[in-house]
Order: structure tokens, then C-alpha cells, then sequence
């Protein structure tokens, strides 16, 4: 699985924590916590990329400068 940068951020206006993959246009999950919003993120990349794959489409390449999370 390729390796994708995570922001991880506080909203206030949803009172909840946010991560979007800067290489996945309009891609973002949330949690209650740090841990939830990063679980989530992981369940959502590892489902979306596997629909991706399936469908024969191709799984875009991590462009950012720093890849942390799979």
C-alpha cells in the first residue's frame, strides 16, 4: 500500500478531531480523538484504495514531500 501524508488537525466548528491525505483530492475522516480520526482515516484509505484496485483504476502515487502512514 502506498505510503500517504496525513494532516491531522482540531476543528472547532465540529468539535471534532480531522485528518485529510493531502494526495487524495477532497478526502478527509474525523474522530472524536486523535486515535479516532487516525483509525478511521486508515479503515477509509485501506477500503477506498482496495475499491480502486478492484475497479482496475489507478492508485495514485504519494506526490508529498513527507509519506508517514500506510
Amino acid at each position: 500500500m502506498p505510503l500517504y501524508h496525513i494532516n491531522l488537525f482540531w476543528s472547532g466548528a465540529d468539535g471534532r478531531w480531522v485528518t485529510d491525505v493531502t494526495d487524495l483530492k477532497s478526502w478527509s475522516a474525523f474522530g472524536d480523538t486523535p486515535e479516532g480520526a487516525r483509525r478511521e482515516t486508515q479503515e477509509a484509505l485501506q477500503a477506498q484504495l482496495e475499491a480502486t484496485r478492484t475497479s482496475g483504476r489507478a492508485i495514485p502515487e504519494p506526490r508529498s514531500r513527507r509519506a508517514i502512514y500506510a
